[in-house]
């Protein structure tokens, strides 16, 4: 499997934390429960687990790109 690569768009985000309850090693949060980083890499043995995660977010303010 390869690397995919999911973009963030933190003004969509509104700190519900869905996609760290799926996936707490791929998802880092600030202080506030908001992701901290707007462009995350996940390899592949994570792909399925991400991809779960960009499903849960209600604000989509998670996106796969390059696909």
């Amino acid at each position: 499997m390869t690397a995919i690569t999911i973009m963030v768009e933190p003004g969509k985000c509104q700190g519900h934390a869905r996609c760290y309850s799926f996936a707490p090693e791929i998802f880092d949060l600030d202080d506030e429960g908001y992701i901290a980083l707007e462009k995350i890499i996940v390899s592949g043995e994570d792909e399925e687990l991400a991809r779960e995660a960009v499903e849960a977010c209600p604000e989509n303010a998670l996106k796969i790109v390059g696909e």
